[in-house]
């Protein structure tokens, strides 16, 4: 049986890949792009522009929420969702550190790498 490596991984890794693959799904991405155009958002009305369902756009609401980058509130029947700002900033500053991370080594590999 093939065992989770993930664990193995510093904590910091683990959550920067966790929110790169919430992110790395097209009808994500298209939703925080209306949630911020709208600053807050029902999930009928993401499902008004967007060429989705509304139970499938319920089940990326949920990825995002799981991972903190979008809260909602849920008001009578409806639910209300926007972006939590504060954590897409602490997402936004781990993975420019990252990238930065790596970027450091480029100058190794000026004439190619093989």
């Amino acid at each position: 049986m093939a065992q989770n490596k993930k664990a193995e991984f510093a904590p910091e890794i683990q959550i920067l890949a966790e929110f790169h693959r919430v992110l790395a799904h097209p009808a994500r991405l298209a939703i925080l792009e209306t949630l911020a155009e709208r600053q807050s958002c029902i999930c009928g009305e993401i499902v008004d522009v967007l060429p989705l369902a509304q139970a499938t756009v319920s089940q990326h609401l949920k990825e995002l929420k799981d991972v903190g980058i979008v809260k909602g509130e849920i008001e009578g029947k409806t639910s209300c969702y926007c972006i939590d700002w504060e954590k897409w900033e602490e997402l936004e500053k781990a993975m420019l550190s990252s990238f930065e991370k790596i970027h450091q080594y480029k100058e190794n590999f000026k004439k190619g790498c093989c």
